[in-house]
């Protein structure tokens, strides 16, 4: 009868610690994935900071226009938004920013002495150099730029 007690009360031991080693498993488990799920939630927050446009910034650019050489200001802004500012024009609005990758693309509406001009601008943007052109009623003219 007492070996019989024993044999019981070991198989119930042995169940006992085969539900506690079922139950750490889980406990394991749904560590190791909270773990991933936090640090695929850090690869997206880090890879969505690391998105800025590498157009963002001030620029002292050149442009080439059929009258010489006409030295601007561009500011280009992550929401899309922009100025440019040269002397003799003023300061104006920069229109329908799109970035893909390197490549930049806006519209200015500029003041040509007493005539608006509409400048579409393509180009690319290397490090801290900026290239393209802008394209206008009177032809396309060259565009080089440095972030300041």
């Amino acid at each position: 009868g007492q070996e019989l007690c024993l044999n019981r009360q070991l198989q119930a031991s042995v169940v006992k610690q085969s539900e506690v080693m079922k139950f750490n498993k889980v406990g394991i488990i749904m560590k190791k994935l909270t773990n991933g799920l936090l640090l695929m939630a850090f690869a997206l927050l880090v890879g969505c900071a690391a998105s800025t446009p590498p157009a963002v910034g001030v620029w002292a650019v050149e442009m080439n226009t059929p009258l010489g050489a006409l030295p601007a200001t561009l500011t280009v802004n992550a929401d899309g938004s922009g100025m440019m500012a040269a002397d003799g024009m003023g300061e104006t609005p920069v229109s329908g920013i799109t970035f893909d990758g390197n490549s930049m693309a806006f519209e200015a509406s500029v003041d040509a002495q007493g005539q608006t001009l509409v400048l579409e601008f393509s180009g690319m943007v290397e490090g801290d150099s900026l290239s393209g052109e802008f394209d206008s009623d009177f032809g396309a003219f060259a565009v080089t730029g440095t972030r300041q």
